[in-house]
């Protein structure tokens, strides 16, 4: 996987997640340790929005450090960042308070994904239960 592929991913994992009750500024740069999909973006969040570009950003709170496989763990949701922290497959260096508001995005990003998740279960279940009552009839 190459770098341009990596972000493209990793930033569709971030975006989409309601940050608009955050109001305190956050920024984070994440610099990704491998050959080929190695390289740094970082995600901010300002004034209730996020945003996630492939730059360096100077006046950062935090930086992350991990390979591309942890980074896209923890962006998925299936790895704790403190967990990937206390392993040592992810390297924190700034803020550590902030640092830790990573985590409240990462499950921002999930509730949303849940929530757009359910009203699909339940038309699938709706539309199974009236097919199967359908079938009985016969």
């Amino acid at each position: 996987m190459t770098y341009a592929e990596f972000f493209s991913s990793i930033k569709n994992k971030f975006m989409g997640a309601d940050v608009s009750d955050i109001r305190e500024h956050l920024a984070y740069q994440f610099n990704i340790e491998d050959e080929e999909a190695g390289g740094i973006f970082y995600v901010e969040v300002k004034e209730g929005e996020l945003h996630v570009e492939p730059y360096e950003y100077f006046d950062r709170d935090a930086v992350f450090t991990a390979s591309p496989d942890t980074l896209m763990k923890i962006a998925e949701g299936s790895m704790d960042p403190v967990w990937a922290f206390t392993t040592h497959k992810l390297k924190v260096e700034g803020n550590i308070d902030k640092a830790l508001r990573l985590k409240e995005i990462i499950e921002l990003k999930q509730k949303e994904l849940e929530q757009k998740a359910e009203p699909k279960k339940d038309a699938q279940i709706k539309g199974r239960s009236k097919g199967a009552r359908r079938g009985r009839r016969h």
